[in-house]
């Protein structure tokens, strides 16, 4: 049988740059696996994009994102630039800051050597892809999108991630002192719901940011993402509610909605910024759709 070989994308400023020390060890397992490998480097935001959609695809077993969960999502993106009979089984080796899709596969941020183990073992999945459209835009998503307190929580956050895990929570207690609602107009298969908003996010995986349970029922391959509302609440109230993200008994408070869909569709206010996977793209109003069972992904 001939040795597996995959092509390696890779971001060498994931975890604040830590993860360039350790591209050589990850390559010496590789080799140790007996996959053969080809490694290309991200210059910049977007670049990763570029690159697997500018790859040629027919010579690996298998694509690779090392980084965190912003890498990943770029990845994907380049590799749905791909005709469908075309794109090879993608993995994910987690480097970055979060990695919350990562964590469904049984894998911790920085936990490369089960990562090589798991692409070694070559047991290939199906899963679930977010697809979400604007009037502006297409792009699709594995792990979540939101819009609201979560996404400026995250934009906040992006000046503390050189502090590492901790950037999440304090990015979201800095937004919980700035507290404020919207309108929102948001269609769920089809029913309408209306009601003065703090965050929507929807969910195919079960975290968010570093260990937050966002969805805590989320299945990755069941054919629905999971949306989770929050609507106006007194600021006290959210820092009672806050701590149990990380449990996901945040899904108990009255607060809280929680449902399934298959197509979801951000339809008021308009201009507010969305965030997939950890990356600022896009805003409303949207639709966001699961596309089932359609990626081949390395997994347990």
């Amino acid at each position: 049988m001939a040795p597996m070989k995959v092509l390696l994308i890779f971001n060498p400023r994931a975890a604040s740059g830590r993860s360039r020390d350790l591209l050589p060890d990850i390559e010496r397992a590789l080799t140790g696996h007996n996959i053969q490998h080809d490694v290309l480097h991200s210059e910049s935001a977007g670049h990763a994009v570029e690159l697997a959609a500018g790859a040629s695809l027919a010579a690996y077993d298998g694509l690779i994102a090392v980084g965190g969960d912003g890498t990943l999502f770029e990845v994907l993106n380049g590799l749905y630039q791909h005709e469908k009979d075309k794109r090879i089984p993608l993995g994910v080796i987690p480097m970055g800051t979060g990695n919350a899709f990562s964590r469904d596969l049984g894998l911790q941020a920085g936990d490369w050597q089960q990562a090589v183990k798991l692409i070694a073992q070559n047991r290939q999945i199906k899963v679930d892809v977010g697809k979400v459209s604007t009037p502006e835009d297409c792009f699709y998503f594995l792990n979540i999108i939101g819009m609201g307190f979560a996404v400026d929580a995250g934009l906040t956050a992006v000046r503390f991630k050189p502090l590492g895990k901790v950037a999440y929570t304090l990015g979201t207690l800095w937004q919980t002192l700035k507290l404020g609602s919207y309108p929102l107009q948001i269609e769920i298969d089809g029913a309408l719901i209306e009601q003065d908003n703090v965050f929507v996010e929807i969910s195919n995986t079960r975290y968010t940011g570093t260990s937050f349970l966002m969805a805590p029922s989320a299945q990755m391959d069941d054919g629905l993402l999971d949306v989770t509302l929050l609507r106006k609440l007194p600021r006290l109230r959210l820092l009672r509610l806050f701590p149990t993200i990380y449990s996901g008994k945040h899904v108990d408070y009255e607060e809280v909605s929680v449902m399934q869909a298959k197509v979801i569709r951000l339809l008021h206010p308009p201009g507010l910024t969305l965030a997939a996977d950890g990356e600022f793209r896009g805003k409303s109003p949207a639709e966001i759709t699961c596309l089932h069972q359609d990626l081949t992904l390395f997994g347990a």
